[in-house]
Order: structure tokens, then C-alpha cells, then sequence
């Protein structure tokens, strides 16, 4: 992706995917998370807020991390791939 270690790359995608309304957070663990793999491709795993539209918010994820991380490190990643591992509340 760019000269700078995939840790930087995926702290600053789970940080622009926080950004973005109805994300609650990043799933951690196993091999959830934030991985970015070797052609540049990112995978985030997201809890999401209960009653969003998982449909309309997967593309704005998408858009936005790519855009922030574009501005950030100054290359676009070759996709931004979105698992939802978690809905928050709605009890």
C-alpha cells in the first residue's frame, strides 16, 4: 500500500469507520479487526447501531475510509471490504 506499517494503515481506517454514523466499533479479536492484506485490500469488522441500514452504511464506510486514508498516507486502498460482526442495542 505505502511506506507506512499496516498497523498506522489499519488504526487510521478503524478511526475513519468510527467516524462514520451507525458504526459503534471495530470487532477485535481472532481475526477480526482490521486486516489489510498484501495487494492493499482492507477488511474491517464492525459493530454497527441497531436500526441502521446495513446497506446504505457499508458504502459510506467504504467511501469514507478510502477517502481518509487517501488523505492520511496519501494512497487509496485497492478496496474496502466491510463485515458487520455486531448490532448493537435494540434490546
Amino acid at each position: 500500500m505505502s511506506l507506512i506499517s499496516a498497523e498506522v494503515v489499519a488504526r487510521y481506517a478503524a478511526d475513519a469507520a468510527r467516524e462514520v454514523d451507525g458504526v459503534t466499533g471495530v470487532v477485535e479479536g481472532g481475526r477480526k479487526g482490521v486486516r489489510l492484506d498484501d495487494a492493499g485490500a482492507l477488511e474491517l469488522h464492525l459493530a454497527v447501531r441497531y436500526g441502521v441500514s446495513i446497506p446504505r452504511l457499508g458504502p459510506a464506510v467504504q467511501r469514507h475510509v478510502a477517502d481518509y486514508l487517501e488523505r492520511m498516507t496519501d494512497v487509496r486502498p485497492a478496496a474496502v471490504n466491510i463485515v458487520v460482526d455486531e448490532v448493537d442495542g435494540g434490546d
